[in-house]
């Protein structure tokens, strides 16, 4: 996460457009001299070190004096600070002030293609040669990142440095105007996917050139597959640093073993179809009939490290086996874009983005749709959001066609992608999450259950309606749906009859609709058994959107004329209070509060 601090609102409108160009920021505000942060702070100090010890970067708008002021007394590992860039309050000056190497000088340089300023980048290697040996390019490794200021050192006095390249594309090194001398004598920078030991004075640097396929039964003990996979790597003398991915078939898309000896590596985990992998039968070493009898190609492990490095690359390690698992090892001396193979386990979160208002979306949601390749959700839901969704895959449908919403995000999350499914409010209630899980239930499809699902919970209309109004939901309370659509009405009404019964503040979803009037009414009726005329309704309609109203009115008064889908009804309990201070109107349901003081006061 990226933290964008502001300590005025003139700082504001230029907060906004770094948080739209930087992935999962949020802006933070300090108190009373800011409006419309996503959060707030009132003391600057604090909350500026609260943040850098919790490793979140750091862009202040402000003097860069106030950020080195704040954060001197924190400082203590160069390695494990998180970035802090200071931007000017134009936005022409965009300064790195901490963690160049760990993404603050290219933190700074986004932020100054947003702003059109110049960033004020540094360090000295990246200032002269646009180099910093100790942050390589996405998927390198440095094996011993303590030499790489002695080599940057010797390049900036003009020093040849040897550069010895066995694999990978160093290009990066190579046409960086530092004085390498390739393949040169004396102590330098090595470039391979090699296990060195003892590398003395020279940086070794591990490019991302090996596969490494995984073949595994169902449930196999991670501990298994780690033992094996280091065993074959460190046999061989080969970097576990240039490993670039692990692959395997694409039923093992959800196979724990699989994905969790991915992230021991620190890579990706990639899969293919069984007929991908059949496709490399003629390059296997060890073709297995019992194999393709299970899974439908002779080789998994082998097949897929060879899918992996394509057709020019080579299988650097035949299949070795424990007791459940197999692996081997692919080579592409050119190194592995692991982006561009296979397919990643497709994920799905349902995502519930509150009634309607910015500030009442999540940061979970939010950072769940800016990590979302696609974006599945009704028409006004996706427009509620679209800040944060443009430019990735929208699909959109009518509000009546849940179902086909959420076949087709379970679809394209089978298909690798990474899918928000966009719900109003809670994700849970009355919404889209209970359908998904329905029609994993119901149809048991081999490409659904290896999705990862996730649900992001959010603020709920009905909670939203109480806040707004006081505190009706003081005590015990429940939700009732009063659409026959999916619920028969007889149904309905032994959940209003025990509603009443139980003397339950009661939230009504779907009240009244163009052909559907009578249900409403005949809730009130019910609702009257137990509790007196004079009870608070509140009328909540288009919470948190343009032409929101709240009002306040009894349950003898209450009509169908009084409500429509877009309203949220909420009716008190016999105990429900409705108050008025001033223009203010406040509903509240007592929990016995009082009579716990006045028992307190009696023994006291």
């Amino acid at each position: 996460m990226t933290a964008i601090v502001i300590l005025d609102r003139s700082a504001l409108t230029l907060a906004e457009e770094i948080k739209n160009g930087v992935t999962c920021a949020r802006i933070h505000g300090l108190d009373k001299r800011t409006d419309g942060a996503d959060e707030t702070f009132s003391d600057t100090i604090s909350h500026l070190r609260a943040l850098f010890r919790s490793g979140e970067d750091i862009v202040g708008i402000c003097a860069a004096g106030i950020l080195i002021r704040a954060l001197a007394p924190e400082l203590a590992d160069k390695k494990a600070e998180p970035a802090v860039v200071a931007v000017s309050g134009d936005g022409s000056s965009v300064v790195p002030l901490l963690g160049g190497h760990v993404g603050a000088n290219r933190l700074a340089q986004i932020i100054s293609d947003i702003t059109r300023g110049h960033a004020a980048i540094t360090t000295a290697g990246d200032v002269r040669f646009g180099l910093a040996l100790d942050d390589p390019p996405d998927g390198w490794t440095v094996a011993n990142r303590d030499a790489a200021k002695g080599i940057a050192a010797r390049l900036l006095s003009s020093d040849p440095v040897a550069l010895h390249v066995e694999s990978g594309n160093a290009d990066w090194l190579t046409q960086s105007g530092a004085p390498f001398v390739i393949d040169g004598d004396g102590t330098g920078v090595r470039v391979t996917e090699k296990r060195i030991d003892n590398p003395g004075d020279a940086l070794v640097l591990q490019p991302p050139v090996l596969a490494l396929g995984i073949g595994c039964e169902r449930g196999c003990d991670f501990d298994e597959v780690r033992e094996l996979t280091e065993k074959t790597l460190n046999d061989a003398g080969l970097a576990a640093g240039a490993v670039a991915c692990v692959v395997s078939i694409d039923v093992k898309m959800d196979e724990a073993a699989v994905l969790d000896i991915a992230a021991h590596f620190g890579v990706s985990a990639r899969f293919y179809s069984a007929d991908e992998l059949e496709a490399q039968s003629g390059r296997l070493a060890n073709p297995s009939d019992v194999v393709f009898a299970e899974v439908g190609c002779h080789g998994v492990a082998e097949g897929a490290a060879l899918a992996a490095v394509s057709a020019d690359g080579s299988l650097l390690i035949a299949k070795q086996k424990s007791a459940r698992a197999t692996c081997a090892v692919g080579f592409l001396s050119r190194g592995i874009d692991a982006n561009n193979i296979g397919v990643p386990r497709g994920t799905l979160t349902v995502v519930g983005i509150g009634p309607g208002s910015d500030d009442w979306r999540t940061p979970a949601a939010t950072k769940a749709l800016r990590g979302a390749s696609d974006v599945v959700g009704y028409g006004l839901y996706l427009d509620l959001v679209a800040d944060i969704i443009d430019g990735k895959g929208l699909h959109s449908s009518d509000l009546a066609h849940e179902e086909e919403r959420a076949r087709r995000a379970l679809d394209l999350a089978a298909e690798g992608r990474d899918v928000a499914l966009v719900c109003s409010g809670d994700a849970g209630i009355y919404a889209l999450a209970t359908l998904v899980f329905e029609l994993l239930d119901r149809e048991d499809r081999a490409d659904w259950n290896r999705i990862d699902i996730s649900v992001t919970p959010g603020v709920s209309a009905f909670q939203a309606a109480a806040a707004r109004i006081g505190a009706p939901m003081g005590h015990d309370f429940c939700t009732i749906s009063l659409s026959d659509l999916l619920t028969p009405f007889d149904e309905i009404e032994k959940r209003l009859r025990a509603a009443a019964m139980g003397d339950f503040v009661v939230a009504f979803y779907n009240p009244v609709s163009k052909r559907r009037t009578s249900q409403l009414m005949r809730a009130r009726e019910l609702l009257l058994e137990g509790r007196g005329p004079d009870t608070p309704v509140v009328l909540a309609r288009n919470l948190g959107r343009d032409g929101e109203t709240i009002r306040v009115i009894t349950l003898g008064e209450l009509t169908s004329d009084d409500a429509d889908m877009l309203t949220m009804v909420v009716v008190g309990n016999s105990q429900s209070r409705h108050i008025r201070r001033g223009d203010i109107d406040r509903v509240y349901t007592p929990r016995g509060y009082a009579k716990k003081m006045e028992r307190l006061g009696e023994t006291g």
